[in-house]
C-alpha cells in the first residue's frame, strides 16, 4: 500500500481541492509579493529581524493562526499554529539578510546604501512564500474538515547564527511529523540532497601593547598569535579529507602599525559532509590555536558562533515535493524579464554558460547522499524530523547566492514569480501529507534507518545560548 501511495504521488495530477489552492494563491500573489518586498526594502541581519518577524507574525495572526513569539530564547523566533491532532506538518520560514550586499532591483551594480545589508540569499522570498503556504494549508484543512495541525516556524539568523539549531535544541519541533522548507535559487529542483556540516568559531588572542619601535621587547603581539594560527591551519589543509573546506578572515588585527597589537581575532569556518569529521577537524584547529598562543606568549580563547549538521535526505518526502514541483512547472519570463535576465547574465565571469530559458526547467529527481556547496541549520532539524525542501529559480539562471545579482532579481518580478511557485509546491506537499498518513509513517521509518539506532542528537554548538549579538 505504501508503495502505491508513493507511485501515485509521482503523477503530476491536481485534484479539485488542490486546483482551488493554486487558484487562491494566484489571486493573492500580489498580497504576498507586497509582504516579500517589505522585507526586501528593510533588510535586517540575523537575530535583529524585529520588523520582518513582526510582519510575518501579524500576517499569520490575521489569517487565524495562534502565534507564540520569542521562542527558544530568541526574540525574533516564533511558532504559528492552526488545527489539532496528527499529523503535525511544519513549514520553516527564514527572513534574515546579509551584510554588505545592498543593491537596487536593476541589472547592474548599484547599492541602495553603500555597504548596507541586502537579501542576497532570498530569505525575504523564503519567509513570505512559507507563510503563504502555511495559510493555504490552513484554509484547505478548514474547508475540508480535515484533522491535522499546520505549523509555521519563524526561524531567524540562518546566515551564520544557527537559529534553527537553538529552536531544535529547545524541543519545540519534537512532535512534528514532517518538516518542509524551500530556498531561493537559480534553478528549480526538489532533490533529496545533503549539505555540508559546519562549525564557525572566533579565535581571540590577547597580548601586551607596546611601542613597536621604542620598546618592542615589552610587547606581546596578539596579531602574531592570529598569524601563527592561520599559517598552521593552512598547512593542515594537506592533512584533512579532500571534501573538507576551511576558510577564515581576520576580523581584528590591530589599530596602528607602531603599536604592538594587544588584541586580534580570526573568524574560521570548517566544513565537511559528515558532522563527526567536522568536530574532529575543529578539535585539531583548537590545538593549533593553543600552540600558536604558546609560541607567541599570548593568551587565547575561542567562541563557537555556529555549528550545523549536514542535511539528512528523506527520499519519501522529497518524491512528493518533486512531483508537485513538476506539476506546477518552472518560470516563464515575459519579454521584459528576459531582457533583465540577459543583462544579468552578461555580468557573469567568462565560462558561465546559461540561458534565461533554464528558469523553466525542472531538475530530474535524484538522491545525493554526500553534501557539497554550503551549509544550513536545516541540517539539525533533518536529523530530528523527516525533512524535505526545494529550490526555485527566483534568481536569474547562473546567479550565485550572496551576490548583488541575487539581490537584484529578488527585488523584482522574477523573484516574486518564483516565490509563488514555491508557495504552491509547499502547499500541495503539505496537503499530500495530510491525506496520506501512511507516507508520513514511511518518512519516519526512513529517518530512523538513515540516522541509525545509536544516534543521539548533540548540537555542535554545545550548551551555548543563541549568539544574539553576532551581527552587532
Amino acid at each position: 500500500m505504501k508503495k502505491l501511495i508513493l507511485i501515485f504521488a509521482l503523477i503530476p495530477f491536481l485534484s479539485f481541492g488542490q486546483s482551488e489552492v493554486i487558484k487562491k494563491l494566484d489571486e493573492k500573489a500580489e498580497f504576498y509579493t507586497d509582504i516579500a518586498m517589505q522585507l526586501w526594502n528593510n533588510p535586517e541581519l540575523g537575530y535583529l529581524e524585529t520588523e520582518s518577524s513582526a510582519l510575518l507574525q501579524q500576517t499569520l495572526s490575521d489569517a487565524g493562526f495562534q502565534v507564540e513569539a520569542g521562542v527558544a530564547e530568541i526574540p525574533t523566533a516564533f511558532v504559528a499554529e492552526y488545527g489539532s491532532g496528527s499529523p503535525i506538518i511544519g513549514i520553516m520560514a527564514e527572513f534574515d539578510a546579509l551584510p554588505g550586499v545592498s543593491q537596487k532591483a536593476v541589472p547592474f551594480r548599484e547599492p541602495v546604501v553603500e555597504g548596507g545589508a541586502g537579501h542576497a540569499c532570498g530569505h525575504h522570498l523564503f519567509g513570505a512564500a512559507s507563510v503563504a503556504a502555511a495559510i493555504s494549508a490552513k484554509e484547505w484543512l478548514e474547508e475540508n474538515g480535515m484533522q491535522g495541525t499546520i505549523r509555521l516556524y519563524g526561524t531567524p539568523a540562518e546566515e551564520g547564527g544557527g537559529g534553527k539549531v537553538y529552536m531544535a535544541k529547545s524541543g519545540i519541533m519534537d512532535d512534528v511529523d514532517a518538516m518542509l522548507h524551500w530556498h531561493a535559487g537559480s534553478g528549480n529542483s526538489a532533490i533529496a540532497a545533503s549539505s555540508l556540516a559546519n562549525i564557525s568559531t572566533k579565535f581571540r588572542f590577547y597580548g601586551e601593547a607596546s611601542h613597536a619601535a621604542a620598546a618592542p621587547e615589552r610587547g606581546r603581539s596578539a596579531l602574531d598569535g592570529v598569524e601563527a594560527m592561520n599559517f598552521m591551519v593552512n598547512m593542515l589543509r594537506e592533512h584533512v579529507p579532500q571534501e573538507t573546506r576551511m576558510h577564515y578572515v581576520i576580523t581584528r588585527g590591530g589599530e596602528a602599525p607602531n603599536v604592538v597589537p594587544a588584541f586580534a581575532e580570526s573568524y574560521h569556518y570548517v566544513r565537511h559532509p559528515d558532522a563527526r569529521k567536522v568536530k574532529e577537524i575543529f578539535d585539531r584547529m583548537v590545538e593549533i590555536a593553543e600552540a600558536a598562543a604558546k609560541g607567541t606568549n599570548t593568551e587565547m580563547e575561542y567562541e563557537i558562533i555556529n555549528g550545523v549538521y549536514n542535511i539528512l535526505p528523506n527520499e519519501t518526502l522529497s518524491k512528493f515535493m518533486h512531483a508537485n514541483l513538476e506539476s506546477i512547472g518552472g518560470l516563464e519570463y515575459t519579454p521584459e524579464e528576459r531582457k533583465f535576465a540577459e543583462e544579468i547574465i552578461s555580468t557573469y565571469p567568462p565560462g558561465v554558460m546559461v540561458s534565461p530559458d533554464d528558469a523553466a526547467e525542472i531538475e530530474p529527481f535524484r538522491v545525493v547522499e554526500q553534501g557539497t556547496g554550503g551549509s544550513t541549520d536545516v541540517g539539525d532539524v533533518s536529523w530530528l524530523v523527516p525533512t524535505a525542501g526545494l529550490r526555485v529559480a527566483t534568481w536569474v539562471p547562473g546567479t550565485s547566492a550572496h551576490t548583488w545579482q541575487a539581490v537584484a532579481a529578488g527585488g523584482m518580478s522574477i523573484g516574486a514569480k518564483g516565490m509563488i511557485i514555491a508557495a504552491k509546491t509547499l502547499s500541495l506537499t503539505a496537503i499530500d501529507l495530510f491525506e496520506n498518513p501512511e507516507a508520513v509513517a514511511q518518512a519516519k521509518e526512513e529517518l530512523e534507518r538513515r540516522r541509525g539506532d545509536d544516534f543521539t542528537y548533540q548540537a555542535l554548538t554545545g550548551d551555548r545560548k543563541p549568539p544574539l549579538d553576532y551581527r552587532k
